[in-house]
């Protein structure tokens, strides 16, 4: 868990120096900064998603993915938790800055790519925290320039990154037995995928219910055993 730990911490952090940072730029600064790190995003999602193998099982993973999805509502569900947040922290003299879309961007962006799945399972099984360690940097990193764009939301991404990484690093000891490389290489692609899904929806371009669609990364594990 120590890895998970040092990236939930890395994220405040970034958070706070972003809240600082983010006084001195002006609204057109902010969206031309977020405009960049969408087609970042999407350049580090077409990436990871073109580094799957098997299309077949990508495709029935986020099909199936999908409806369970949309039966649990994920996106609902997150999207109250947002909305709660900003009911206790919003601050009335700052409007345009929703806390709701902050939590909920960047907790998706943390939580859905190679690294993390992969960082998480290499905690679990090897001990080894190299992946996290560097991810924690660039989240660090990313949590600054979010911050300065959509404020305070986004440090209550840090629980959700210890929650979901920390799961996964506890439950890769239970599934170690199935838990091979294609399988592994498989949830990161589909993670890609969600990641390009993401920078489409923070260009404005889609509205994809990218939440909805997390159950698709672990349904490889599922194939593997059935």
């Amino acid at each position: 868990m120590l890895g998970t730990i040092v990236n939930s911490i890395a994220v405040i952090i970034g958070c706070l120096v972003g809240l600082i940072v983010k006084g001195r730029l002006t609204e057109k600064i902010s969206t031309t900064i977020m405009n960049g790190i969408a087609l970042c995003v999407l350049y580090i999602g077409i990436s990871g998603a073109l580094q799957g193998k098997d299309t077949l099982i990508m495709i029935i993973s986020v099909a199936l993915g999908a409806l369970i999805g949309e039966i649990i509502d994920i996106d609902n569900g997150l999207n109250r938790l947002g909305y709660y947040l900003e009911s206790k922290f919003k601050n009335d003299k700052d409007s345009s800055i929703s806390i709701a879309e902050g939590f909920i961007t960047s907790s998706l962006l943390f939580c859905v790519g190679a690294m993390s799945i992969v960082g998480a399972l290499e905690s679990g099984l090897k001990g080894s925290y190299d992946t996290l360690f560097t991810k924690s940097i660039l989240d660090g990193i990313s949590a600054i320039i979010f911050t300065s764009s959509l404020g305070i939301g986004v440090i209550f991404s840090a629980v959700t990154v210890f929650v979901y990484q920390g799961s996964i690093t506890l439950g890769a000891g239970l599934l170690s037995g199935v838990l091979s490389n294609s399988v592994i290489i498989n949830m990161s692609a589909i993670g890609g995928l969600l990641i390009i899904g993401l920078g489409l929806n923070m260009l404005g371009i889609t509205k994809i219910k990218i939440a909805n669609l997390l159950p698709a990364i672990f349904l490889p594990i599922l194939f593997q055993i059935f």
